[in-house]
Protein backbone atom coordinates (compact mmCIF):
# COMPACT_ATOMS: atom_id res chain seq x y z
CA UNK A 1 0.00 0.00 0.00
CA UNK A 2 1.50 3.25 -0.52
CA UNK A 3 1.55 5.68 1.88
CA UNK A 4 3.29 9.19 2.41
CA UNK A 5 3.62 11.36 5.75
CA UNK A 6 0.84 12.67 7.07
CA UNK A 7 0.88 16.21 8.65
CA UNK A 8 -2.36 17.17 10.59
CA UNK A 9 -2.57 21.27 10.98
CA UNK A 10 -6.30 22.05 10.54
CA UNK A 11 -6.48 25.62 9.32
CA UNK A 12 -10.26 25.50 8.75
CA UNK A 13 -12.84 25.24 12.24
CA UNK A 14 -15.71 23.23 12.78
CA UNK A 15 -18.03 26.06 11.77
CA UNK A 16 -15.90 26.17 8.37
CA UNK A 17 -16.81 22.50 7.64
CA UNK A 18 -20.12 22.80 8.42
CA UNK A 19 -20.98 25.84 6.61
CA UNK A 20 -19.15 24.38 3.09
CA UNK A 21 -20.82 20.66 3.96
CA UNK A 22 -24.29 22.57 3.70
CA UNK A 23 -23.73 25.06 1.18
CA UNK A 24 -21.00 23.17 -1.19
CA UNK A 25 -18.56 25.95 -0.58
CA UNK A 26 -16.59 28.34 1.47
CA UNK A 27 -14.71 31.78 1.05
CA UNK A 28 -11.67 31.63 2.63
CA UNK A 29 -9.99 35.42 2.69
CA UNK A 30 -6.87 34.52 4.25
CA UNK A 31 -3.60 34.01 3.13
CA UNK A 32 -3.27 30.35 1.56
CA UNK A 33 0.88 30.33 1.35
CA UNK A 34 3.95 32.23 3.39
CA UNK A 35 4.03 35.83 1.06
CA UNK A 36 7.66 34.81 -0.42
CA UNK A 37 6.09 31.34 -1.34
CA UNK A 38 3.10 33.22 -3.28
CA UNK A 39 5.29 35.05 -5.27
CA UNK A 40 7.24 32.26 -6.47
CA UNK A 41 3.99 31.05 -7.34
CA UNK A 42 3.23 34.23 -8.93
CA UNK A 43 6.60 34.26 -10.94
CA UNK A 44 6.53 30.44 -12.03
CA UNK A 45 3.03 31.68 -13.37
CA UNK A 46 3.66 34.63 -15.30
CA UNK A 47 7.23 32.61 -17.07
CA UNK A 48 4.15 29.97 -18.13
CA UNK A 49 1.99 32.75 -19.44
CA UNK A 50 5.36 34.45 -21.37
CA UNK A 51 5.58 30.98 -23.16
CA UNK A 52 2.16 30.45 -24.40
CA UNK A 53 2.50 29.89 -28.51
CA UNK A 54 0.59 31.61 -30.53
CA UNK A 55 -3.15 32.19 -30.59
CA UNK A 56 -3.25 29.32 -27.28
CA UNK A 57 -5.81 31.08 -25.07
CA UNK A 58 -4.73 31.84 -21.28
CA UNK A 59 -8.19 30.15 -20.12
CA UNK A 60 -6.87 26.64 -21.55
CA UNK A 61 -3.98 26.38 -19.24
CA UNK A 62 -4.82 22.26 -17.69
CA UNK A 63 -3.69 19.93 -15.94
CA UNK A 64 0.25 21.80 -16.25
CA UNK A 65 1.66 19.66 -13.22
CA UNK A 66 1.49 17.00 -16.22
CA UNK A 67 4.82 18.76 -17.73
CA UNK A 68 5.71 20.90 -15.32
CA UNK A 69 6.56 18.80 -11.54
CA UNK A 70 7.48 21.99 -10.12
CA UNK A 71 4.02 22.73 -9.63
CA UNK A 72 4.33 20.38 -6.70
CA UNK A 73 6.13 22.86 -4.71
CA UNK A 74 2.42 24.35 -4.35
CA UNK A 75 0.31 21.30 -5.40
CA UNK A 76 1.85 19.59 -2.32
CA UNK A 77 2.20 22.52 0.28
CA UNK A 78 0.80 21.89 3.72
CA UNK A 79 -0.58 25.23 3.69
CA UNK A 80 -3.11 23.70 1.21
CA UNK A 81 -3.34 20.14 2.28
CA UNK A 82 -4.13 21.49 5.93
CA UNK A 83 -6.65 23.33 4.31
CA UNK A 84 -8.39 20.94 2.97
CA UNK A 85 -7.83 17.74 5.44
CA UNK A 86 -10.34 18.70 8.05
CA UNK A 87 -13.02 18.18 5.01
CA UNK A 88 -11.96 14.99 3.00
CA UNK A 89 -9.73 13.90 5.75
CA UNK A 90 -6.07 12.61 5.94
CA UNK A 91 -6.13 11.04 2.58
CA UNK A 92 -5.64 12.79 0.03
CA UNK A 93 -4.85 12.09 -3.87
CA UNK A 94 -4.53 15.14 -6.57
CA UNK A 95 -7.01 15.23 -9.25
CA UNK A 96 -6.13 17.58 -11.31
CA UNK A 97 -4.97 21.49 -11.40
CA UNK A 98 -5.46 24.42 -14.20
CA UNK A 99 -4.72 27.78 -14.56
CA UNK A 100 -8.01 29.82 -15.88
CA UNK A 101 -6.47 33.09 -16.38
CA UNK A 102 -8.89 35.96 -18.26
CA UNK A 103 -7.15 38.70 -20.11
CA UNK A 104 -8.29 42.14 -19.36
CA UNK A 105 -10.91 42.88 -22.21
CA UNK A 106 -11.78 40.09 -24.07
CA UNK A 107 -11.77 36.83 -21.44
CA UNK A 108 -13.80 34.80 -22.02
CA UNK A 109 -17.25 33.69 -20.38
CA UNK A 110 -17.32 30.39 -17.94
CA UNK A 111 -21.03 29.03 -18.73
CA UNK A 112 -23.05 28.08 -15.47
CA UNK A 113 -21.90 24.50 -14.94
CA UNK A 114 -21.02 21.29 -12.75
CA UNK A 115 -17.33 19.94 -12.60
CA UNK A 116 -18.83 16.35 -11.94
CA UNK A 117 -20.59 16.62 -15.49
CA UNK A 118 -17.30 16.28 -17.10
CA UNK A 119 -15.69 13.85 -14.98
CA UNK A 120 -19.05 11.74 -14.83
CA UNK A 121 -18.20 7.94 -14.40
CA UNK A 122 -14.27 8.33 -14.08
CA UNK A 123 -14.67 8.93 -10.36
CA UNK A 124 -16.48 6.56 -8.01
CA UNK A 125 -18.04 8.26 -6.12
CA UNK A 126 -18.25 11.53 -6.93
CA UNK A 127 -15.95 13.52 -4.03
CA UNK A 128 -13.80 16.50 -5.33
CA UNK A 129 -12.70 19.41 -3.38
CA UNK A 130 -11.32 22.36 -5.53
CA UNK A 131 -9.20 24.92 -4.07
CA UNK A 132 -9.73 28.37 -6.27
CA UNK A 133 -6.42 30.38 -5.76
CA UNK A 134 -6.96 34.08 -6.89
CA UNK A 135 -3.44 34.72 -8.87
CA UNK A 136 -4.97 37.98 -9.31
CA UNK A 137 -7.59 39.74 -7.50
CA UNK A 138 -11.57 38.50 -8.51
CA UNK A 139 -14.99 39.69 -8.91
CA UNK A 140 -17.87 39.90 -10.78
CA UNK A 141 -16.27 43.20 -12.41
CA UNK A 142 -13.08 41.03 -14.01
CA UNK A 143 -14.90 37.72 -14.72
CA UNK A 144 -14.65 36.39 -10.68
CA UNK A 145 -16.51 33.41 -10.39
CA UNK A 146 -20.04 32.83 -8.71
CA UNK A 147 -21.35 29.76 -7.36
CA UNK A 148 -25.05 28.88 -6.60
CA UNK A 149 -25.36 27.44 -3.03
CA UNK A 150 -26.48 23.95 -1.79
CA UNK A 151 -26.59 22.72 -5.42
CA UNK A 152 -24.23 20.07 -4.97
CA UNK A 153 -26.78 18.48 -2.54
CA UNK A 154 -29.77 19.11 -5.10
CA UNK A 155 -29.95 15.23 -6.64
CA UNK A 156 -28.71 16.41 -10.24
CA UNK A 157 -25.31 16.11 -9.78
CA UNK A 158 -23.50 14.82 -12.94
CA UNK A 159 -27.09 14.83 -15.13
CA UNK A 160 -28.29 18.23 -15.24
CA UNK A 161 -29.59 19.01 -19.19
CA UNK A 162 -27.02 21.17 -21.10
CA UNK A 163 -27.86 23.09 -23.71
CA UNK A 164 -24.92 23.93 -26.60
CA UNK A 165 -23.29 27.76 -26.54
CA UNK A 166 -20.83 29.55 -28.60
CA UNK A 167 -17.16 28.77 -27.94
CA UNK A 168 -16.02 32.15 -29.40
CA UNK A 169 -17.78 34.15 -26.43
CA UNK A 170 -17.60 30.57 -23.61
CA UNK A 171 -14.80 28.63 -22.64
CA UNK A 172 -16.35 25.47 -23.30
CA UNK A 173 -19.40 24.77 -25.56
CA UNK A 174 -22.37 23.49 -23.08
CA UNK A 175 -24.11 25.10 -20.09
CA UNK A 176 -26.84 24.36 -17.38
CA UNK A 177 -30.29 24.85 -19.30
CA UNK A 178 -31.77 28.22 -17.76
CA UNK A 179 -34.71 26.72 -16.08
CA UNK A 180 -32.80 24.30 -13.83
CA UNK A 181 -30.22 26.68 -12.26
CA UNK A 182 -31.18 29.66 -9.99
CA UNK A 183 -28.91 32.48 -10.57
CA UNK A 184 -30.63 34.76 -8.43
CA UNK A 185 -29.34 32.82 -5.59
CA UNK A 186 -25.35 32.96 -7.14
CA UNK A 187 -22.82 34.03 -4.94
CA UNK A 188 -19.51 36.01 -5.76
CA UNK A 189 -16.72 34.93 -5.17
CA UNK A 190 -14.64 37.80 -4.25
CA UNK A 191 -10.92 37.30 -4.03
CA UNK A 192 -7.83 39.00 -3.41
CA UNK A 193 -4.58 37.47 -4.23
CA UNK A 194 -3.55 34.14 -2.18
CA UNK A 195 -6.61 34.07 -0.94
CA UNK A 196 -9.18 30.99 -2.18
CA UNK A 197 -12.32 29.89 -2.29
CA UNK A 198 -13.19 25.77 -1.87
CA UNK A 199 -16.08 24.21 -3.83
CA UNK A 200 -17.70 20.70 -4.20
CA UNK A 201 -17.47 19.15 -7.67
CA UNK A 202 -21.01 18.63 -8.06
CA UNK A 203 -21.89 22.14 -7.46
CA UNK A 204 -23.37 24.89 -9.95
CA UNK A 205 -21.08 27.70 -10.70
CA UNK A 206 -19.60 29.74 -13.58
CA UNK A 207 -18.06 33.49 -14.50
CA UNK A 208 -19.03 36.51 -16.37
CA UNK A 209 -17.05 37.77 -18.75
CA UNK A 210 -13.92 39.74 -18.33
CA UNK A 211 -14.35 43.14 -20.15
CA UNK A 212 -12.42 44.94 -17.61
CA UNK A 213 -9.13 47.11 -17.58
CA UNK A 214 -7.56 44.44 -15.22
CA UNK A 215 -6.70 40.48 -15.91
CA UNK A 216 -8.34 37.85 -13.61
CA UNK A 217 -6.40 35.14 -12.95
CA UNK A 218 -7.14 31.45 -10.35
CA UNK A 219 -5.04 28.67 -9.97
CA UNK A 220 -7.62 25.57 -9.42
CA UNK A 221 -5.83 22.60 -7.14
CA UNK A 222 -8.42 19.51 -7.24
CA UNK A 223 -8.34 16.98 -4.41
CA UNK A 224 -10.63 13.49 -3.45
CA UNK A 225 -9.78 11.37 -0.67
CA UNK A 226 -7.98 8.30 -1.49
CA UNK A 227 -11.08 6.36 -1.00
CA UNK A 228 -12.41 7.57 -4.56
CA UNK A 229 -11.77 4.94 -6.97
CA UNK A 230 -10.36 6.72 -10.54
CA UNK A 231 -11.27 5.02 -13.83
CA UNK A 232 -9.73 7.19 -16.30
CA UNK A 233 -10.72 6.81 -19.62
CA UNK A 234 -7.99 8.74 -21.34
CA UNK A 235 -4.68 8.10 -19.29
CA UNK A 236 -5.00 10.73 -16.95
CA UNK A 237 -2.84 10.74 -13.72
CA UNK A 238 -3.94 11.45 -10.25
CA UNK A 239 -1.29 11.65 -7.26
CA UNK A 240 -0.80 10.40 -3.71
CA UNK A 241 -0.66 13.95 -1.65
CA UNK A 242 -1.05 12.66 1.86
CA UNK A 243 -1.74 9.54 3.63
CA UNK A 244 -2.66 6.29 2.13
CA UNK A 245 -4.54 4.74 -0.90
CA UNK A 246 -7.91 3.39 0.05
CA UNK A 247 -9.06 2.23 -3.04
CA UNK A 248 -6.58 0.10 -5.15
CA UNK A 249 -5.68 3.30 -7.34
CA UNK A 250 -2.70 3.89 -9.48
CA UNK A 251 -0.55 7.41 -9.10
CA UNK A 252 2.14 8.96 -10.70
CA UNK A 253 5.16 10.28 -10.06
CA UNK A 254 4.77 14.08 -9.08
CA UNK A 255 9.04 14.15 -9.92
CA UNK A 256 8.62 12.56 -13.55
CA UNK A 257 6.86 15.36 -16.90
CA UNK A 258 4.16 13.61 -18.57
CA UNK A 259 3.96 16.04 -21.77
CA UNK A 260 2.62 13.34 -23.75
CA UNK A 261 -0.82 13.62 -21.30
CA UNK A 262 -0.37 17.46 -21.10
CA UNK A 263 -0.35 17.92 -25.03
CA UNK A 264 -3.59 15.75 -25.20
CA UNK A 265 -5.62 17.54 -22.62
CA UNK A 266 -4.62 20.82 -24.62
CA UNK A 267 -6.91 19.42 -27.62
CA UNK A 268 -9.42 17.91 -25.67
CA UNK A 269 -9.69 20.04 -22.68
CA UNK A 270 -12.61 19.47 -19.78
CA UNK A 271 -14.06 21.95 -17.59
CA UNK A 272 -12.98 25.46 -16.40
CA UNK A 273 -14.22 28.23 -13.89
Amino acid sequence: MLTLETTTRPRLSVEHVEFYNREGYLIYNQPVFAPAKFEALQNHFEEKLAKLPEGFRPEAMDVPHFADPKLFDWLFDDAVLDLIEPIIGPNIALWSSHFISKPQGDGKRVPWHEDSFYWGSRLNPMEVITVWLAIDPSSPENGGMSVIPRTHNSGRQGYSDYDAVDTAKNVFNTEILREQREEERAVPCILQPNECSLHDGRLMHGSPPNTSSQRRCGYTMRYMPTSVKCMPDDGHQIYLARGVDLAGNTYADPTRAYPELAKWREVHKRGGH
